[in-house]
């Protein structure tokens, strides 16, 4: 393991911020996938910040980063589970939802709180 996947691993596990990728790395209308040791995460623009959601949809396992996004929401690219980027929570049934991460942009890198 390198030091900068120890040093990683090591926030992760006492909720510092942690660097997952560039701004610039986002696709419009999309996600951007990380793997942050055991988390797979979704990474989005939202207005003028982003946001991190678990990357795993709850219906079937589907990767919400590869959804399309459109109203505020990921589209699962599945089966069409939508999720607000900004909460994780479904729309269409607010019992339903994945986990977000407290998020921020950081001289144009993204960092969550995981």
């Amino acid at each position: 393991m390198s030091d900068q996947t120890n040093s990683t691993t090591e926030a992760a596990k006492t909720g510092e911020w942690v660097d997952l990728c560039a701004v610039a790395d986002i696709p419009a209308n999309g996600g951007k996938f990380v793997q942050l040791t055991k988390h797979y995460l979704a990474v989005f623009k939202l207005g003028d910040g982003v946001s991190v959601i678990d990357d795993t949809c709850p219906h079937a396992g589907g990767s919400l980063a590869s959804g399309f996004v459109s109203d505020g929401c990921v589209h699962c690219p599945w089966h069409g589970w939508p999720f607000k980027i900004e909460d994780g929570v479904c729309p269409d049934n607010p019992g339903i939802k994945v986990k977000a991460y407290p998020a921020r942009v950081v001289e144009n890198r993204v960092q969550a709180q995981v």
